[in-house]
Formats: C-alpha cells, structure tokens, sequence
C-alpha cells in the first residue's frame, strides 16, 4: 500500500510553518494515543504514522527534501540526498522509542530540558531562589514615600572560587552517570521516564576538588544592606521587585529576585480606604446643635477648619477634596471624609443640670428623628394590639 502523504496525515496544508505543524501534531498524538484508544487495534499503527510524519516535517532539512522528492527523499535512492531512515516496524521498544523522541521535543521545555541544547548537551545552572522579605511602615510613610535600608540575610557568590564551586584552577568534571545530561531516563511501557541524576542532581558535572569557602556550591551565606524606594501611595498588600537581588545561582547560575511585601500599620486617626482617609471627629452638643467650627488633622501634618453645620447629627460625614492618599499608579489623590460623633456632656454641675431640665420644658420642634421614631413605635405598638 502506497503511504499517506504526511501533510496530509496530519491535517496541515503544504505551506504550514513549524508551529502549526507541532499544533497538529499534539491534537493528533492526543486523539491517536493507544491508551485512548484500546478498542482500536490500528491505533498504534496510525499513532506511529503520525510520529513518522511529524519527525520528518519538523526538520528543516527533511522538510525541504520531502517537499521537493516526496517518499522517495527517504528510501535510500536519493543518492544522500535524505539522511539516515528511521527504521520501519519494530516492537514495543521501537515504539516507545519513537514516542519518547517526540514528546522530548514538545514537552521538554517542561521536563527540565533547555530550548537548543542536544542530547548529549549540559544543563544550565541552576538559578537562584526568590527571597520575600516583609516591610511596616506606617500610615505617613505610605503617603509620602520613602527611601529605606534594609539587611538580608541571603546566599550570595563565593568570592573565592567566583562562583565556580571548584578549589584554585581546576574545574568541574562531566558526570560519569548520565554524561552531562543532567537527567536519567527508565523505561515504563510505553513511555520514557526521565529524572533528575542522582549524581549531580541534575547539574551535569560533579566537582572532585571542591572550594573550601563554599563547600562546592559556588556561593555563601551573607547579610546585605539595600536601599528600597517606597514609592508614595503604597498600601498592605503592595508588592516591590528587585530583580537580582534574591540569591545567587548553585555554580555560577543567575541570581533570583527579592519580592518587598508592604504591610501598612493601623493609624490611631485615620482609616483608609484605598486612597480616601476617614477621620471620626467628635463634636460638642452645643456646636453641633447651633453650628461652628473644628479644626481637623490632615496626614501631611496640616490643619484644616471645618464648619459644622447648625443642627449636625451624629454620622454626618463632609469631605475634604485631595486630602487623602496619593495614588500609586497617577491619577488624582483621594479625599478626607469627616465624620461626625456628638458628645454627650458628663459630669455636669447643678446649673447644668437645671438649665438642661429648663431646656426640656420648653415646646419646640428640636428632636425631629426622635419624633419620627416614636411615630413609628405608637403605630407598631397600634397594630399588635388590632
């Protein structure tokens, strides 16, 4: 039987580049796969036809060879001209085999390989950990921004053997177990396993003369002062990188990231709200009853005066524009609610007592939620009683 043409097999026009021919690739090795498959006794053989095509179109070279002499660019007559040939049937290993080769290239970016290294290439260095290091600052530091020092403890490059992990000139040697590669594969059925070497875990090298500063590890333990810039507006929550400033790579790798938690302190006057500010003001009875003025903090350590209207209840609230929190990505700063809280008077004298008595003797319209209130009660207790 004359074999398909692998263009077709995969569902991809003559034209299509390598990421569309990958794309078809992996829906096909999804939908062929025997283990979906086992009421299917040609899924294997269309699964391998699949792997078959795909190992030719995602080569360059084969592609260019396929696409001018078709099948012919591989069966051993082109006079070189197509490369060695995959060899045809097989069992269960050639298959496992093939698969293997096949999810390395699609998936290997996530199995710990690296993108343009061969099989027989090193593995990178091993990159720093990230470090979280947690700040307070408090209210009036967050409004205007500040510049701090900070110490963290972190592993820093090994002066000695700069980073290297190896004593004086030599160097680090290949691993005998898995050659430089870094990794380790077993056979389970159908697939190839692979693991990190229990040599060098994972480095591909292994050091006969290790530092003595660092053990071999190419780095440090050491305490170091920064300068972080707070920027103005910042909140609990708000999260500053420092890129390299982590620590540093096992042998030479690069250094991971510092990431600054801010967590803003409770402020004995002020709540915040994003960038509005709330400000609770209490207010005597007498100014609140007749009107005035008070004199209110602000978080830039000024004053403002605010008139209270006459007749002001407790929860009043009145707004101060721009006198709240800046904002940390631009845009116009938040505002100053104040609220109201009306103080009843304590420890009054005599007098006060007989002039508050006078006051309630007299018939006036002065208590207009209170007479709302009772209104509701009368027709409440009314209706029971219906």
């Amino acid at each position: 039987m004359a074999k398909r043409d692998y263009y077709e097999t995969l569902g991809v026009p003559k034209g299509a580049n390598a990421d569309e021919i990958k794309k078809a690739y992996r829906s096909k090795a999804k939908e062929l796969h025997p283990d979906r498959n086992s009421d299917n006794p040609n899924a294997e053989a269309q699964f391998k036809e699949a792997n078959e095509a795909y190992d030719v179109l995602k080569d360059a070279e084969k592609k260019a060879a396929y696409d001018r002499f078709g099948h012919a660019a591989f069966e051993g007559g082109m006079g070189g001209g197509g490369g060695p040939r995959r060899p045809q049937g097989g069992g269960q290993g050639d298959f496992a085999s093939a698969f293997s080769d096949v999810f390395e290239d699609l998936f290997g970016d996530f199995m710990g390989g690296q993108p343009g290294a061969g099989r027989g290439g090193r593995t990178r260095a091993t990159r720093g950990s990230d470090l979280r290091y947690n700040m307070r600052i408090t209210l009036e530091e967050a409004f205007s921004g500040q510049r701090k020092t900070i110490n963290v403890p972190t592993a820093v490059q090994c002066d000695t053997c700069e980073g290297k992990g190896t004593e004086g000139a030599s160097e680090p040697a290949t691993c005998p177990t898995c050659s430089g590669m870094g990794k380790v594969r077993a056979q389970q059925g159908f697939f190839t396993v692979e693991r990190a070497c229990p040599t060098c875990s994972g480095a591909g090298q292994i050091i006969k003369n290790p530092c003595k500063a660092c053990g071999g590890g190419g780095r440090v333990e050491k305490e170091r002062q920064l300068s972080v810039n707070i920027p103005a507006g910042v909140e609990t929550g708000t999260r500053i990188r420092l890129t390299g400033e982590g620590e540093a790579g096992l042998r030479g790798g690069p250094t991971g990231d510092l990431y600054i938690f801010i967590d803003v302190e409770t402020h004995p006057i002020f709540e915040r709200d994003s960038v509005n500010l709330y400000c609770a003001v209490p207010v005597s009875m007498t100014t609140a009853a007749m009107g005035g003025e008070v004199e209110v903090p602000t978080i830039d350590g000024g004053r403002s005066r605010v008139k209270v209207p006459a007749g002001s209840q407790t929860g009043r609230q009145m707004r101060l524009r721009g006198k709240g929190m800046p904002a940390l990505r631009g845009g116009p700063a938040g505002d100053m609610m104040i609220e109201l809280a009306i103080e009843t008077p304590v420890n009054l004298t005599p007098r006060q007592k007989e002039l508050l008595r006078e006051f309630d003797k007299i018939e006036a319209d002065n208590n207009p939620q209170g007479d709302t209130f009772f209104r509701k009660v009368k027709g409440f207790w009314d209706g029971m009683t219906q």
